[in-house]
């Protein structure tokens, strides 16, 4: 039988509800155009439609322009102002949805004068006064999108060229007039119109196009049921389904509390039923919803800004984080394993189960799409076209499927989800723009990374420590997106300068990002999913802690040797690959009382130097060997080798008899 996935569509359903207003026909119509438009756009400019027919061929800031007039004005009818009614549009919003429209529009049309005259530094003062308004416009948009923190940060960073002469220490700087910070943040191409934006209009919005057409094709009861199928009668079944369900779902919807909320509903009670603590179930889904964040092929939008920043294709980006997210999740699932174990902890019955063979039958075209895109994206390095060859692939075979065929009014659905996807992001991207445009158009981000080497006095690891601590207080009050690109350009090229891989430190930075999802006190993944364990908040934050420890270590693992991200010979490659595996194995024996062949670790006082040895053998095993470490692979080994000695052997002293019992609260 299929899993009924309709409860993760009405929680889906409700989320929208408690973020968008209730539109009406006109509002609702406008988020249509705007969607449609936009991938419009997207397409004649990616696929290269002006050169081939002869047509016109527009500016990349043009492009930007047009996108920033469709898009920006759709947040203030999508978002209330604060908490108040959602059931219609105030007069305020639609002028200054007018506004947000207009403006763009205008600078559309004057693209080449902002180029050949200089508008940056030397715009008409009506532009000028332009300028200033869709600064304020771009702000509000992003408050209302992304929240009151990143806006906050966002708003400080970006007045920081006005005040420079008043900021503390190496901050301080030679100020810039308020007109000149104001053309640069607009007319300029390293703010508003830099490298977020970019990123967005000529690689995310494609893939933005699948992952919607892929939710709303039924991928999502797909992959569900193809891990229930396999993994849910095994012990500890429906946590090791929500690893695998959750980690493909976040995948497609880049948002990790949107897979939390809608994958949950399904797999937290499932792993309540046969006996997974409430705190435990919802680590475990927090956990699996953040990693999907970092799954290829279809990774979250920070990958596509990375890509764009560093300069190399998506399909290299792609490539590198295969092996970190295995590892990722190869932790969660021994860990699950482990616990399970230690419990006693079953599967679900197999009456209650999907069959295989009948989810496959059913769905094998989500697979077959899957495999154009990856060869689109890996062998064809098409990767801005391959999402949508994707799609049109995807809703065509969907056509000939009665149970997920479309309607009219289900494609007018898939639009309007479009149009507002395109809107949160947009917003979100261009206001991280002027985080990008501040630090530029001062020059601080020089003597930033200066001061940042010369703190950690050239010590390339004190540095790393100092980045992954920065890059999670930074996530915590910003976006993903946001702390990477701030990041990026402070840390990264010291980082980098110390003679470290550029594409390894950039995904160090991202991960290091993903880390306040799962890590209290903030840890709104956990908290996320605690709502719908009925969980204390807290306790599961610490449970996702402790199951998601591994993405602590990861970072380190592959910027230290980024043979672990594919980047080296194949003999070195599985080396490192090879004594991670072993080493996380370890770690997760320690982590949660249970080493396989051994049994429970929890019989006598041993117990505890038991798992704290099998955890540092863990570590000393995964480690890469190499000059920054001062330790080769071989001497790595022997170390890891006493310390696993000995760690199974006080873990085989301090074993348990029988089941350990499980407490049924938190």
């Amino acid at each position: 039988m299929a899993l009924d996935v309709t409860a993760g569509e009405k929680k889906a359903e409700e989320i929208d509800l408690a973020r968008y207003r209730r539109l009406g026909p006109l509002p609702r119509s406008l988020v249509i155009a705007a969607g449609i438009g936009s991938v419009a756009m997207s397409m004649y400019v990616i696929f290269g439609v002006g050169p081939i027919l002869g047509l016109f061929v527009p500016l990349e800031t043009q492009y930007f322009y047009a996108m920033l007039a469709l898009l920006l004005p759709l947040v203030f009818l999508l978002y209330p102002f604060g908490k108040g009614d959602r059931d219609s549009i105030p007069i305020l919003d639609w002028l200054i949805a007018a506004a947000a429209f207009a403006i763009p529009a205008y600078f559309v049309f004057q693209s080449d004068p902002i180029l050949n005259q200089g508008w940056e530094y030397n715009a008409p003062f009506a532009a000028r006064i332009m300028a200033f308004v869709l600064w304020a416009i771009v702000l509000e948009a992003l408050r209302r999108a992304g929240g009151t923190a990143i806006f906050a940060i966002t708003l400080l960073v970006s007045i920081y060229p006005i005040i420079a002469g008043y900021a503390p220490g190496f901050l301080r700087g030679q100020p810039v007039g308020a007109d000149i910070t104001a053309g640069f943040h607009i007319f300029g191409t390293e703010s508003i119109l830099g490298i977020p934006m970019n990123a967005f209009a000529n690689l995310v919005v494609g893939f933005l196009v699948f992952g919607v057409a892929l939710q709303m094709t039924g991928g999502g009861a797909f992959f569900l049921n193809i891990a229930f199928a396999t993994l849910g009668r095994h012990r500890g079944g429906p946590a090791k389904v929500a690893i695998i369900s959750s980690g493909l779902m976040g995948s497609m919807s880049g948002s990790v509390i949107t897979n939390v909320l809608t994958t949950g509903v399904l797999t937290i009670p499932a792993m309540k039923r046969v006996g997974f603590r409430p705190a435990y179930a919802g680590g475990v889904e927090a956990c699996a919803s953040t990693g999907g964040v970092l799954m290829p092929p279809v990774m979250g939008a920070t990958a596509f800004v990375m890509a764009t920043f560093i300069e190399v294709p998506y399909a290299e980006i792609v490539l590198a984080a295969v092996i970190p997210s295995f590892l990722y999740y190869l932790g969660l699932f021994l860990q699950i394993d482990a616990y399970s174990a230690r419990y006693g902890l079953k599967g679900l019955p197999e009456d209650e189960l999907p069959k295989l063979g009948k989810v496959i039958r059913d769905g094998w075209y989500y697979v077959a799409v899957f495999v154009l895109l990856m060869v689109m994206l890996l062998y064809l390095q098409r990767e801005a076209q391959a999402p949508y060859y994707a799609t049109l692939l995807l809703i065509v075979i969907n056509q000939f499927n009665p149970e997920h065929r479309w309607s009219w009014a289900k494609f007018v659905e898939f639009l309007e989800a479009v149009g507002k996807l395109f809107a949160e992001l947009a917003a979100i991207l261009a206001g991280v723009g002027l985080i990008i445009g501040a630090l530029t158009l001062t020059g601080k981000i020089g003597s930033l990374t200066y001061e940042l080497v010369n703190i950690a006095g050239n010590n390339v690891l004190l540095l790393l420590v100092m980045g992954a601590f920065t890059s999670f207080v930074l996530g915590i009050g910003m976006t993903v997106t946001a702390a990477y690109l701030f990041l990026a350009v402070t840390v990264g090229p010291a980082l980098v300068g110390g003679g470290l891989d550029k594409v390894a430190v950039h995904l160090f930075l991202l991960y290091w990002g993903m880390v306040s999802f799962i890590t209290p006190p903030v840890a709104i993944g956990a908290y996320a999913a605690a709502s719908i364990a009925k969980a204390d908040p807290m306790k599961t934050g610490m449970e996702a802690m402790r199951l998601g420890s591994i993405i602590y270590f990861i970072p380190f693992f592959f910027v230290l040797n980024p043979a672990l991200i594919g980047r080296g010979s194949l003999p070195e490659i599985a080396i490192v690959l090879s004594t991670a595996v072993a080493g996380i194995t370890l770690i997760c024996a320690g982590l949660q009382g249970y080493l396989w062949g051994v049994g429970r670790i929890d019989g006598n006082w041993m117990a505890l130097p038991a798992k704290l040895l099998l955890i540092a053998a863990g570590l000393v095993l995964a480690l890469p060997g190499n000059a920054l470490i001062g330790l080769t692979h071989i001497q790595l080994l022997e170390i890891a080798a006493v310390l696993s000695v000995a760690g199974v052997g006080l873990a085989w002293l301090a074993r348990g008899h029988g089941e350990a019992q499980l407490e049924k609260t938190g």
